[in-house]
């Protein structure tokens, strides 16, 4: 029988199991996402969520995997980075089943887990990846050994930036797919701050501009919801497109890759497509099922960091809540 891999993801609002083989046949994938009343994650309430849920999703990925827990070669589960108290119970529970089943375990770096799962279902070497996501904002590429940074959000990553604004217009969660759909009815462009550092990006200001103007008295009359969606978008994936550019240039990676849950947008696919072409890059999307945090790609860079350097003590297991992915090595692609 197949080496069979329990990968689970806890960093945020999402509790995921995911089973695959040791080649990357994922057998099954459950979530279970926190998604607010109102205001943005509250650690203590996901915590509860996952904390309430986290065996019924375990116990379904078996279900619909046909795999039995005895079968379980190997338990891997998000080590870093995410919000401490709900990082906390993935790492709980996947110490319990590593020493009650009597398999290895180890911890994987989520941020690598985007880039690993884009790899295996994109069939794509080596790219420059654009991860954007709730919670992270980064162009990064293998160089030395490490999956390095060339630049990153200095505040708001970007989907927090839309979901904050979505929620200031009075739009439930998740409002990332809501203003996509505002923005596609307006043309209208209104000039709002646009801020590259050097290889960095800042959304604050964005942000805050847009927000103001919901409070404008030209609000309703010279400009529309749809116009401040479109202007946002617009804006923030011009300085998003920039900076993926000009990695590319530096790095003259031949793929780019587009992930995390902000990758669904169609807007967003379009300009990163535009400056790959102009590079001479092959670009490609990974799937939606893929794209947002999931157990499968935990279990995938899992299994690749298990085959290249066996598992993890106990001791090596405790939580890393703002552990960069450029601190840490791949050894399977060295």
């Amino acid at each position: 029988m197949k080496k069979m891999c329990l990968g689970i993801e806890s960093t945020a609002h999402t509790f995921s199991a995911g089973i695959l083989d040791f080649d990357g046949n994922v057998y099954s994938l459950i979530n279970d996402i926190f998604i607010p009343e109102e205001g943005g994650l509250h650690p203590a309430l996901v915590r509860e969520q996952h904390l309430n849920n986290f065996m019924r999703i375990i116990n379904r990925a078996l279900t619909e995997s046909k795999i039995s827990a005895k079968n379980l070669n190997l338990i891997a589960f998000s080590q870093s980075p995410g919000l401490g108290p709900v990082l906390k119970i993935g790492a709980w529970v996947a110490r319990i089943l590593s020493q009650v089943l009597e398999i290895p375990i180890i911890g994987v770096n989520h941020c690598i887990g985007h880039i690993e799962i884009g790899r295996l279902k994109c069939n794509i070497e080596d790219p420059l990846t654009l991860y954007v996501s709730g919670g992270n904002t980064i162009v990064s590429a293998f160089e030395s050994e490490r999956y390095q940074i060339f630049g990153e959000t200095l505040d708001l990553a970007l989907g927090n930036m839309i979901d904050s604004f979505a929620r200031d217009a009075g739009l439930k969660h998740p409002g990332g797919p809501k203003i996509e759909t505002l923005a596609l009815r307006s043309k209208n462009f209104i000039p709002l701050p646009y801020v590259v550092k050097g290889m960095d990006l800042s959304f604050s200001g964005l942000y805050t501009a847009a927000k103001n103007l919901l409070h404008s008295d030209e609000y309703g009359k010279k400009f529309s919801l749809n116009d401040i969606a479109y202007s946002l978008q617009e804006t923030a994936f011009g300085m998003l497109s920039e900076v993926t550019e000009r990695a590319l240039a530096h790095t003259e990676k031949r793929e780019v890759l587009l992930t995390g849950g902000v990758a669904a947008n169609k807007r967003l696919q379009a300009m990163i497509e535009d400056i790959s072409k102009e590079h001479n890059a092959r670009f490609e999307v990974v799937p939606i099922k893929y794209a947002g945090d999931n157990g499968a790609m935990i279990g995938w860079a899992g299994i690749l960091r298990y085959k290249a350097e066996g598992g993890f003590n106990i001791s090596e297991t405790i939580i890393q809540p703002k552990k960069r992915m450029d601190e840490i090595t791949i050894p399977w692609r060295s």
